[in-house]
């Protein structure tokens, strides 16, 4: 079967699903800033209501934006998500925790042959999502590109942009330190406390995903923990981040023979100072130890609900940088890759600039589950450049 972009006309080329969320929101706003003329877009959600308010809001941007279509449809709804999903080319999801709301509007794109993307970064998720549609996926010709976020493209792409600058054909290793200033997201708070607290699910999803995920032939590919250092690169202390950022690396090493023979990333916290390292540690640990206790976990996830955020003037003081420190064949580069708020304005950003390069751009041919580096590559960091985002070489190349 063809993808439906290839060789099928549908209504719509991108479908927003969960648009009036805080999240959703911004990611309609910057659509309909930057969405080229004629593109046919469209916004989904629960409530037909809210999303009357939201169009309404876009078109004080443009006044073509007072035809918007709206879907109404629900992830209890499997007919509405079928709907929805078959008038599509692109159906982005911005509906989170995705353990809990996902799973639905995932197994009717990979069914239509609707190309997919979101923001998950629980790696339960992705493994489950893996296991039940890749192959399905895979045979319909979909696209399904988890983690296009903060979770996870800065590291993935920017692995990407940093592999290279590095020799070819030979063992590369790539050890990534984040550096934030900014409020979490409500919806990655949320996604965090699900996944700390169900570890032995989230183990068990994993073991099934590697029983059925083919190993690159020839080649390693590894994304170990790592342990606290001090980076002398850097200056700064460096504490192993159990998120699911170096999964999608590796994910990407496996697909492409440019990462080399043996390829190795770890994921790290950037701190500068060893008390606020030791109590990141510490505060790390008792929240994952809480997690446990289902009326705390509650309490928890009532300080940081899904689908709200800071105000316009403190995510304006927010920023975020990855630095990337590479090597192999004798070679050495530092690079980075920065932007300003990660919770919400880069994550909407990239979001959409993930859904434009897919349903526009002149991309690799994939299908099933695939990362964002595989899916995208160099168009989705040419587009991010031109959006603001910065890729740059620190040292070396």
């Amino acid at each position: 079967m063809l993808r439906a972009r290839d060789g099928e006309q549908r209504e719509h080329d991108l479908v927003l699903f969960g648009a009036t969320g805080f999240t959703g929101a911004l990611t309609a706003t910057y659509l309909a800033t930057h969405a080229p003329k004629g593109f046919r877009w469209a916004l989904a959600g629960r409530s037909e209501q809210r999303l009357g308010a939201l169009r309404a809001k876009l078109a004080a941007i443009d006044p073509a934006h007072a035809k918007l279509p709206l879907l109404t449809a629900d992830i209890t709804d499997p007919t509405s998500l079928r709907a929805v999903a078959g008038s599509a080319r692109l159906v982005v999801s911005s509906v989170g925790p995705y353990l809990t709301y996902g799973e639905p509007l995932v197994a009717a794109c990979a069914e239509a042959g609707t190309d997919y993307a979101d923001l998950a970064g629980e790696p339960e998720f992705l493994d489950r999502m893996y296991v039940r549609y890749h192959q399905r996926a895979r045979a319909s010709g979909a696209r399904l590109v988890h983690a296009c976020g903060f979770d996870s493209i800065p590291p993935d792409l920017g692995v990407r942009y940093t592999v290279g600058l590095l020799p070819e054909g030979v063992p590369l290793r790539v050890d990534g330190y984040v550096h934030t200033h900014a409020a979490f997201s409500g919806g990655t708070f949320a996604s965090a406390l699900n996944a700390a607290s169900r570890p032995v699910a989230m183990a068990r999803a994993a073991r099934a995903r590697r029983r059925v995920e083919p190993r690159p032939a020839g080649r390693a590919v590894r994304a170990p923990l790592g342990s606290p250092h001090r980076s002398r690169d850097l200056g700064v202390w460096a504490l192993p981040l159990p998120t699911i950022d170096a999964q999608i690396v590796a994910r990407s090493a496996a697909a492409s023979a440019r990462y080399g023979p043996a390829f190795r990333y770890r994921h790290f916290a950037a701190v500068q100072r060893l008390p606020v390292a030791v109590a990141g540690v510490a505060g790390t640990g008792a929240l994952l130890a809480l997690a446990q206790i289902p009326p705390i976990r509650s309490w928890l996830s009532g300080r940081h609900k899904p689908g709200v955020g800071p105000s316009e003037e403190r995510r304006a003081g927010s920023w975020f940088t990855v630095r990337l420190v590479g090597e192999g064949g004798g070679r050495r580069v530092i690079t980075e890759v920065s932007g300003g708020d990660p919770g919400y304005d880069e994550t909407a950003k990239m979001l959409a600039e993930s859904a434009l390069c897919l349903a526009l751009d002149d991309l690799p041919e994939t299908s099933g589950q695939v990362t964002p580096a595989t899916a995208m590559g160099g168009a989705l960091t040419d587009r991010l450049i031109r959006a603001g985002l910065v890729f740059r070489v620190v040292q070396g190349a």
